[in-house]
């Protein structure tokens, strides 16, 4: 096909413009839709190999929908819909993930941290995840960016407070009425506790993993949270992302780059204010 036929077929879409213009806006925008989700999916997971794929995929059917009198702009829209299928299938966890919090963007008055109280508020929840895992008391406490859906904040009860060990210690003491259900921290407070957390349903988690761990994964399956757990059988520290177990048998350094990626990551614009 030469360049004659290329302008015959462009001059031709735009004469029929007119008598399709609402098919045509339509797909464009299903395709945009499309094409954003998938592209966003496969750049949060890094997946760059896939992208170069996708977006090889997107360019082809372009040329061919632009050289080609026989292939219509139904073809390409179909294509890229079972590409997109294929990355949602793939990554339907992530899209959760993605979806979540896309929705509540924007939304958030967090309590903000100042740079010189992070290090303290660290330690503190290091001394205290540390002090329960001597004494085999379970914890799970969840940082979150009010990235989490109402329905779980609502299932427990909203405390508020200043994040020190000694809160977190009497929050899941054995006897105390909260100690069963996840603490919620945002920011520099610890905003709920006692919430339920989504299970993880998977036929392949060790039988030994306990609810706390269960919820961990179900939570940060659905939310871009990162969760905390120490095991009440054997006082091991996990950290749970992304809905996988990234470091089990955390000590004070992986808890501590754990803590610093949460504030740090949302304190350097706050500092340069």
């Amino acid at each position: 096909m030469d360049w004659q036929d290329f302008k015959s077929n462009v001059s031709a879409f735009f004469n029929s413009f007119g008598t399709n213009a609402v098919s045509y806006v339509m797909e464009f925008i299903f395709f945009v839709i499309l094409f954003y989700y998938a592209f966003k999916v496969l750049q949060t997971n890094k997946s760059y190999k896939l992208i170069a794929v996708f977006v090889f995929a997107v360019v082809w059917c372009g040329f061919a929908f632009a050289f080609s009198q026989n292939i219509e702009s139904q073809f390409l829209l179909i294509v890229i819909m079972m590409l997109a299928i294929l990355v949602f299938t793939m990554y339907n966890t992530e899209i959760k993930r993605v979806l979540l919090d896309n929705m509540i963007k924007g939304k958030s008055d967090r309590p903000k941290v100042s740079a010189g109280g992070v290090d303290a508020i660290i330690d503190e929840m290091i001394r205290a995840l540390q002090n329960m895992s001597k004494n085999n008391i379970g914890a799970l406490i969840v940082l979150s960016n009010e990235n989490l859906p109402e329905n779980i904040i609502e299932s427990g009860t909203i405390v508020n407070a200043e994040i020190s060990s000694q809160m977190i210690e009497t929050v899941f003491y054995p006897k105390a009425p909260l100690h069963d259900g996840a603490m919620i921290v945002e920011g520099s407070k610890i905003y709920a506790a006692g919430c339920f957390l989504p299970l993880a349903q998977s036929d392949n988690l060790p039988k030994e993993m306990g609810s706390r761990h269960r919820a961990a994964l179900g939570v940060t399956s659905v939310a871009s949270v990162t969760a905390l757990v120490v095991s009440e059988e054997t006082g091991i520290i996990s950290i749970v992302k992304n809905g996988a177990i990234k470091k089990k048998y955390a000590d004070a350094a992986d808890l501590k780059n754990a803590l610093s990626d949460y504030y740090w990551d949302d304190l350097t614009a706050e500092a340069k204010e």
